[in-house]
């Protein structure tokens, strides 16, 4: 009895080890993904041609309409594609009305996936794929701000996720939904784009981009950090 019991657990402990790996890599594949974003996206642009205006419409709209992909590159994504699109990879017309689609009905789905839901939601477990603070916090920023919340969390990481999905649960009109979640995927698409298609093939931009990846990262998630440090302040 106590050999069996010995041998499970020694089987159990080498699947948990073998799961922390497999988690550790994949960790250390995303870092590297985001890191070298522009490396990565060049090479599906050789490697895929017109399909890699598909593969960034995919990421996209999992991105924003799926509440378990907040993890997905955003804005810098959209950032390293428009300084491709400016050096003439990419068609920069297609790439914005591909991404701008891709972000409205990314929002438009996790919308009508809140609204199926509803409010029980509030009640799930924290899990892997689920995280009930991202939500309790988008549910407080969207109770502060109304309907504009669609708009700025555009610009916001993980609440830009959990936004349209807290809409849906609020039962917010769809006509005045698709308002606020039209001109937010153009103003965040548009800025983005732009931003990478003028500044992304400047010299200083090109040889340090890793470095500006990063701080676009950090600045976007900059407001969720400050308000998760005024929440510590306050308890």
């Amino acid at each position: 009895m106590a050999i069996r019991y010995n041998a499970a657990h020694s089987r159990c402990a080498h699947s948990a080890r073998r799961l922390a790996i497999e988690f550790m890599d994949l960790l250390l594949q995303f870092a590297d993904l985001l890191m070298h974003l522009d490396a990565h996206l060049a090479v599906l642009v050789r490697e895929h041609g017109v399909w890699v205006y598909a593969i960034l419409f995919a990421i996209v709209f999992c991105e924003t309409g799926l509440v378990v992909a907040p993890f997905l590159p955003g804005d810098s994504l959209l950032f390293v594609a428009g300084a491709l699109a400016a050096a003439g990879d990419m068609d920069a017309t297609v790439l914005v009305l591909s991404l701008i689609a891709a972000a409205v009905s990314g929002n438009t789905v996790n919308y009508w996936i809140g609204r199926y839901f509803g409010p029980k939601v509030f009640h799930w477990e924290d899990s892997r794929f689920f995280s009930r603070a991202a939500l309790l916090k988008t549910h407080a920023f969207y109770e502060r701000h109304g309907g504009k919340t669609i708009v700025i969390s555009r610009f916001l990481p993980i609440i830009r996720t959990f936004a349209p999905f807290v809409a849906g649960i609020g039962s917010m009109q769809h006509r005045r939904f698709q308002f606020f979640n039209i001109s937010g995927a153009v103003l965040w698409v548009l800025s983005l784009v732009v931003a990478g298609h003028y500044f992304g093939n400047l010299p200083w931009v090109r040889d340090n981009l890793t470095l500006v990846i990063l701080i676009i990262v950090g600045v976007s998630a900059l407001p969720a950090m400050l308000g998760y440090w005024r929440h510590r302040r306050s308890g």
